[in-house]
């Protein structure tokens, strides 16, 4: 599991980021370290977790295999119409020269955070999963017509820190 570092100073969410830049600098880190895997890529904000620092949660997620440390916590969006085990919500890619991964992410995290909850939220720790270890969980919300496919649930839950393939902090 590789443990891996991205300065981005100009990453703020005051105003509307530069979404294409930061993406694309993320993106040059996964298509360097991960080229040619099948990956989940998960975007969490540690700001999410006020009692631990990011030092901490990527700490757990690294013993864990998880951000979800906490089983009394309740998750954004994990329960679903058909009451289906949803473990983590991330993008499925593969990793080659023309992939476009993390720009779905930057983008939900400032845009779809401030429409739901008010206010944007940064990324910044971005968990890489080997895709084989988990299964994709189709899945829907009350109220909308649509199916969801970024829902995932470890193969293994005993061995959740198996599928780790990475964990990206972004300063």
């Amino acid at each position: 599991m590789k443990r891996l570092t991205i300065n981005l100073p100009e990453y703020i969410i005051d105003t509307e980021p530069d979404i294409n830049g930061i993406s694309k600098a993320i993106d040059n880190v996964l298509k360097q370290e991960f080229m040619g895997k099948s990956v989940v890529v998960r975007g969490i904000a540690s700001s999410a977790h006020p009692a631990k620092s990011t030092s901490e949660l990527i700490d757990i997620i690294c013993q864990t295999g998880t951000d979800r440390y906490d089983p009394s916590r309740v998750g954004d969006r994990y329960e679903n119409v058909q009451n289906k085990h949803i473990d983590l919500f991330g993008v499925p890619a593969f990793v080659s020269e023309t992939s476009e991964i993390s720009r779905v992410i930057i983008w939900g995290f400032y845009h779809s955070s401030k429409a739901l909850h008010g206010q944007p939220v940064k990324i910044d720790v971005v968990i890489i999963y080997d895709a084989e270890m988990l299964s994709q969980v189709q899945h829907s919300y009350a109220g909308r017509d649509d199916v969801k496919d970024d829902g995932f649930a470890f193969k293994h839950p005993n061995h959740k820190v198996d599928a780790l393939l990475g964990i990206l902090r972004i300063c």
